[in-house]
């Protein structure tokens, strides 16, 4: 399988387990000039938009590890994007969750950073 299927899979498999946890999902893959937001998704008041990172094993490391400053800024500009076309003013809340998967383990990290914008 490459790696943009690999991807897709766990994405998959991510958006399924956030809504066992009572998310709604609004969108997957969401892409604009700025990046792209894996999982764009309602937790209650919340629009979160959520990164998923996943690795087969720990030699390339902790997925979370992938989830760097430029990452970030990526994510928060694709997210300032999503929320202007979106026409949701700046008083809307919002949340930056990151989804880890390593080998089996599933990991949520909510509110994982604050917006950069």
């Amino acid at each position: 399988m490459n790696t943009r299927k690999i991807g897709t899979h766990y994405e998959k498999l991510a958006a399924d387990e956030l809504e066992r946890r009572g998310y709604r999902v609004l969108e997957t893959n969401y892409h604009c000039k700025y990046g792209e937001i894996d999982i764009v998704a309602r937790d209650g008041e919340y629009f979160v938009f959520v990164e998923v990172k996943y690795r087969k094993n720990a030699a390339a490391g902790d997925p979370l590890e992938a989830v760097d400053y430029r990452k970030i800024k990526k994510i928060c500009m694709t997210a300032t994007n999503f929320m202007m076309r979106r026409h949701l003013g700046t008083d809307t809340p919002i949340r930056f969750d990151v989804v880890s998967i390593l080998g089996e383990k599933f990991t949520l990290i909510k509110n994982a950073f604050d917006y950069t914008g």
